[in-house]
Formats: structure tokens, sequence, C-alpha cells
């Protein structure tokens, strides 16, 4: 039996090299179809990922840090720190406290481990765990559609300065939000429903901006379970969300909610980087804020109606139980699941009342897939190149100028028009497990 045994993981080994062996001949002979090939997005990927380690420490230490929200945001938790709850008492150097009460626990956690704030080296490293965690997500998103050629992750790493200085140069808290955000979207992929909604309600905790995604959720839920069960996911939802801000809700809910979640926040001209070729009396305007609003809503119902609905569907049919649909809809695909999910977040990006340069983190990783989702022939890689391209240069203007602005939006509708005239709405290149 000891004889038979040692055969037999003999032979297994002698089976390991070689199947190793002929991946490492099929790899150099290959070589030149790496970087287009989707099947090598893996391979392509960690070597991504262990040379963005050494480009984050070398930032850190030949870029100066510029201190924008860090101070504000350490003053913010201070308060609450100190005792005071009512949302409406807490400010930092940069205004009143405007986000949810996640960011006060996360930040919490920042105030203590970097020394009241004061470690702002120890900070930038904490941050660049941050960025490798996110990119390890978003990689593995884009491993398990393998529809994006993996040279185009170069543009989404190395080749961002605006990216690499939300994170690591300014320490803003919208990276935290996205990345609790993909942990939430991997979690979709894996068909864990209801843990997904946790983490995107925490996500939505940190920064209001992931509501964005929201439409898309729920018409994801709605396809997969139906209404009645849809109910207890979206509960679980709120139960987070009330769970977090209760110290604040028991002390001022009103003070609470008008802060952290108030829709109808004014923005500063100056900073703006999508709407700098208006006057600055049309952008402070009310009735333009209502314009874009009612814009969102109308191009979210129609993608909605005649996109993410498989043909010979009505969006009614999504509140009925899966298993009465005639005919029943197939199983959710990965790439059913970011489309809908990526283009809902989009719409709201392309539709919002102002960009400022920290808000690029929103849609920054989205971006290749949206665009290698597009239905875009001529010209396919050449053209949709070009357009990360001028997103960049138009989110690295500083200051945003008329022209930067106005090529920001044509972008966005070159990107919206090939998302509208994909011709099948479920693009199945790799089904869920």
């Amino acid at each position: 039996m000891a004889y038979v045994a040692g055969v037999v993981r003999k032979k297994h080994g002698t089976a390991d090299i070689s199947s190793s062996w002929i991946y490492l001949r099929t790899l150099w002979q290959e070589k030149h179809l790496i970087l287009f090939q989707p099947r090598y997005t893996a391979l392509v990927a960690a070597a991504l990922w262990v040379a963005e380690i050494g480009i984050n420490l070398w930032v850190i230490h030949r870029v100066a840090y510029t201190e924008i929200d860090w101070k504000a945001y350490m003053s913010e938790v201070e308060g609450v720190i100190n005792g005071t709850y009512d949302y409406t008492k807490l400010k930092g150097d940069t205004g009143p406290l405007v986000y949810p009460a996640g960011f006060v626990y996360i930040f919490t956690a920042l105030y203590f481990a970097t020394e009241h704030g004061a470690n702002i080296r120890f900070a930038q490293y904490l941050f660049v765990v941050f960025y490798l965690v996110t990119l390890l997500l978003v990689f593995r998103i884009y491993q398990r559609t393998q529809k994006v050629p993996p040279y185009v992750f170069f543009f989404m790493c190395c080749a961002s300065y605006r990216i690499h200085s939300i994170f690591i140069l300014r320490l803003f808290n919208d990276p935290v939000a996205m990345m609790l955000l993909f942990v939430a979207v991997n979690l979709l992929l894996d068909n864990h429903w209801t843990l997904a909604c946790c983490f995107y309600s925490l996500a939505v905790s940190v920064k209001m901006n992931v509501l964005l995604f929201a439409p898309g959720l729920l018409y994801l839920l709605l396809s997969q379970f139906g209404l009645l069960r849809s109910i207890p996911k979206l509960c679980v939802c709120a139960l987070i969300q009330v769970l977090l801000g209760l110290p604040f809700l028991l002390e001022n809910p009103s003070g609470y909610l008008s802060r952290s979640f108030d829709l109808g926040r004014q923005f500063l001209f100056k900073w703006t980087v999508n709407w700098r070729f208006l006057p600055e009396d049309v952008f402070l305007n009310r009735y333009f804020h209502v314009s874009l609003l009612g814009a969102h809503l109308v191009i979210l119902l129609l993608f909605a109606a005649c996109c993410w609905t498989r043909s010979g569907d009505r969006l009614v049919s999504l509140l009925k139980d899966p298993a009465k649909r005639k005919p029943v809809m197939p199983p959710l695909t990965a790439d059913r699941i970011l489309l809908i999910l990526f283009t809902s977040n989009f719409i709201g990006v392309c539709f919002s009342r102002s960009l400022h340069y920290q808000f690029y983190v929103w849609y920054f990783h989205t971006l290749p897939y949206l665009l290698w989702s597009g239905q875009v022939k001529k010209l396919a890689h050449l053209l949709r190149v070009l357009l990360l391209g001028l997103i960049e240069l138009s989110w690295n203007t500083y200051p945003s100028t008329s022209y930067s602005s106005a090529s920001l939006h044509v972008c966005h509708l070159i990107i919206l028009l090939s998302l509208w005239f994909i011709q099948d709405p479920e693009p199945v290149h790799s089904k869920r497990k």
C-alpha cells in the first residue's frame, strides 16, 4: 500500500509539473497576446498590483501631501468623541459634518490610529492599504467577466495621477465608501445577496454618493426575488442605517437626517469639474437642479424599461415571484449584474449637479467595463482608449475650464449612447456559478 501511494504521489507530482510546463510554454508562445486576451487578466492584474505597491510608496515619499479635508474630518469626529451627538453642532475647518454615521465610526478609528490625526504619514500608509484592497476587488470583478483586454488596466492603475492623489495625497472619504461598495459588488457576483446589501448599506453610511447605485440594485433585487422576497433585504439596508445612526437619531433626529442626507446641498461654482462652461447664476439656479434631477430619473426609467429588461418583458413583471413569471427569466449573469449596477451609477454621475475632483473615484474603476460593454464598432479599441484619456485629462485639468468640462460631457454622452444601443441586454460572457 505504501508503494502504491508513493507511485500515485509521484504520478500526481509529475502531472502537476507537466501541466505547469505546458502553461508556461503556452504563455511564452502567446506572449504577444498577454496584453490583449482577457483570459490573461489575472496575470496582468497580479503584476500591476505588485507594481502599485512600489508606486504608492514612491508617491508618498516624493510628492507633497496636500491638506484639504483631513483636519476637518478629525475635528468632526473629535466632537463626537468629546460627547456631542447633535449633528447640527458638529463641524470642522471646512464646514459642518455632512456625512452619515458610518463615516464617523471609520474616521474615529483612523483618528486614534494616527495619534489624533497628527500622524499624516501613517494615515497615508493606511490609505495605501485601502487603495490596494480596492484594486484587488476591482480586478476580481474584471477577472469574473473577462471582457476588458488586460492592457487597459495600465490606464486604470499606473497612469491615473488623480486617483492616486485622491487616495494617498488627499485622504478623502470617497475611496473608503467605494472600497465597501466593491465588496458588496463582489458579494453579489458570488450570490450572497443579504451580505451584499449589508456592505452596500455600510458604503452608503460613509458617503451618500453610493445611492447612485441604488436604482440598479433595486432592479436586480426585484429581478432575482420579486417584490415580497426583496423587502427583507431592503429592510436590512434600512436597519443598518438606523443602528449606525441611533446615537445621533436619539439626540436630534431631524438634525442628523438633514445634515447627513442633505439632497439639496449647494455646491460652490469654483470647484465644479463638469459645469464650468455655464454662467455661475445658472449653475446655482434651483430650476437647473430640478431639471437635472428630472433628466436623471427619465434616463434611468428608459434604461430600466428598454435596456435592462429582457425583450418581451415589462417592468411590472419584476414585482411578481420569479417562479410565477411567464416566461421564466433565466438566472442573472455576472455581466448583467455589473452592467446594470455600473450603468445606474454612471447615469447619476452624468446628471450630477456638480462634480468635484475627489468624485472621480465614484466611477473611475467602472469606466473600462462600461466602455467595453457598449456597442462601439468603428475604431473600437482606439476610440475607447481615447475616451479614457480625454476623461482623465478633464479630471486632471485644474482649475477646470469650459473646454475641459465640455469635453467631459461629450465623453459621457458617447459612453451613454454606446450603452443605450447595446443590441442584446443579456451580454453573457461568463455565467455565475
